[in-house]
């Protein structure tokens, strides 16, 4: 099979590779559609992965090929998405099915081989089956859409509320969405380019470019670049007695200032942290939540991707989004389209 494999820091390579093991328990996914995270361009070009090599990728869709046990014969052609995160079953979060929590996980895409590959290996308890109304496409979104869940769901956003959500990214906007479902009377996106501005408003929600001037406050604010600048933004721009949701990856050492840690008290207000989303098989969690509102149209994601490329052309995805050379939402990529 074709797969992108990571062999060192900055040096990804399209190969020809074996395909995966496929042990009981677990299945082989056919992909279709692969969506390339921003957390993919330091985990490529800088950081790497936690070993050598790896097939990058979680954001992924596909067919059951095959499976490692006769038992499981059933899922062999079903359409799935793919819950990445790999939990122990063993530590105290999973025994309290707090998976995302979990103290010794493995992960689809960073810590084993991923998505970025004709086939991947993945437990049949990760695999949520798909209806025939949701394209492979938007099925390698859910798990952004979920993550993003998760964090309006940790902040208890309450109907009726402001909110404001700082970032642009794939995962800010669909926190945005998620707002405006649950019932937020104004949901604001706030972003530093115009770029977004066409795109946010299309999916029904405020644009408004951040200026320093500006100190309209909000009931609910989420954060969702992890940059020191938007994390004291988030802060000052929170209504007395509000919430902040703290949601992106930290860029850096994030240290606040006396004045800004004073806010915080004076003004009572409540910060809360979100990681990854919630799983538990195949009963209630984000994952499911996300799959019926693209099922049910209450919630479309078609617009966030504004490029779709071919499985050839991922490595231009990553360089794109690496160096700025165009504006982007989700760049999305399919697979084993011959």
């Amino acid at each position: 099979m074709k797969a992108y494999v990571l062999k060192a820091r900055n040096s990804l390579s399209y190969d020809d590779v074996r395909l995966p093991d496929c042990p009981r328990g677990w299945a082989i996914v056919k992909v279709k559609a692969s969506g390339i995270c921003s957390s993919d361009i330091a985990r490529v070009f800088v950081k790497g992965t936690y070993n050598f090599p790896t097939i990058p990728g979680h954001e992924v869709s596909g067919v059951v090929y095959s499976v490692g046990d006769d038992t499981d014969t059933s899922y062999v052609g079903k359409r799935v998405g793919v819950f990445p995160l790999i939990p122990c079953r063993k530590c105290s979060q999973c025994l309290d099915k707090h998976y995302e929590m979990c103290e010794n996980y493995d992960y689809i895409g960073s810590r084993r081989d991923g998505g970025y590959a004709e086939y991947v290996a993945v437990p049949i308890w990760n695999l949520i089956e798909l209806p025939d109304t949701i394209s492979f496409a938007s099925a390698a979104m859910l798990e952004p859409l979920s993550v993003a869940l998760h964090a309006i769901k940790v902040g208890q956003l309450q109907a009726g509320a402001s909110v404001a959500i700082i970032g642009t990214g794939m995962i800010g906007i669909s926190a945005g969405l998620w707002a405006h479902r649950f019932g937020a009377k104004t949901v604001t996106v706030i972003g530093r380019n115009e770029f977004k501005r066409k795109l946010v408003e299309n999916c029904g929600l405020n644009y408004k470019l951040h200026h320093a001037q500006d100190v309209e406050e909000y009931d609910f604010v989420l954060e969702a670049v992890g940059s020191p600048e938007s994390i004291e933004l988030a802060i000052r721009r929170t209504a007395p007695a509000g919430t902040v949701v703290l949601m992106g990856n930290p860029s850096g050492n994030i240290n606040l200032s006396q004045d800004l840690y004073w806010r915080i008290l004076r003004k009572q207000l409540t910060l809360k942290g979100t990681w990854n989303s919630s799983y538990d098989g195949k009963d209630y969690s984000d994952w499911i939540d996300a799959v019926s509102a693209l099922s049910d149209s209450s919630i479309n994601v078609n617009g966030l991707m504004t490029h779709i490329l071919m499985q050839e052309q991922l490595l231009d995805g990553l360089i794109m989004m690496r160096d700025q050379k165009e504006q982007y939402c989700k760049i999305m990529t399919l697979w084993n389209q011959n």
